[in-house]
């Protein structure tokens, strides 16, 4: 097995484990609270945070696998994880938190994008 390969594996099986259990935590914070992660008391909204970011982990070493530059593993990350981020605070926003976080976040988050877009668009 050449090195290569063994860092290759590892990223894949890091792509599987967080976004599995980001998405789970995500989509279904409960359950994923009740069956895995018995840390009380129970936070919907923690749930949703840490699921956005374990997706952003997914999405980075994805974009490595693919063979993207530093910078565009780093925003794929990012970008992930600040617009799932987002949305959690959208979704969650009778829960506490400032009124004013959705919105700063969504901004982190469409910056993010733009910086995505033109790295991807820069790279074609």
């Amino acid at each position: 097995m050449t090195r290569r390969q063994l860092a290759l594996g590892a990223a894949c099986i890091g792509v599987l484990f967080f976004a599995v259990t980001g998405a789970w935590a995500f989509l279904s914070p409960h359950s994923f609270f009740t069956v895995l992660a018995k840390y009380p008391p129970y936070n919907k909204h923690l749930f949703h945070d840490a699921g956005a970011f374990q997706l952003g982990i997914a999405a980075a070493l994805l974009a490595g696998i693919a063979g993207r530059g530093g910078l565009a593993v780093g925003l794929w990350g990012g970008a992930t994880g600040a617009t799932l981020h987002a949305i959690s605070h959208w979704v969650d926003r009778d829960l506490g938190g400032r009124s004013t976080d959705p919105y700063f976040l969504t901004v982190l988050a469409a910056l993010l994008v733009a910086g995505l877009i033109a790295s991807e668009v820069q790279r074609r």
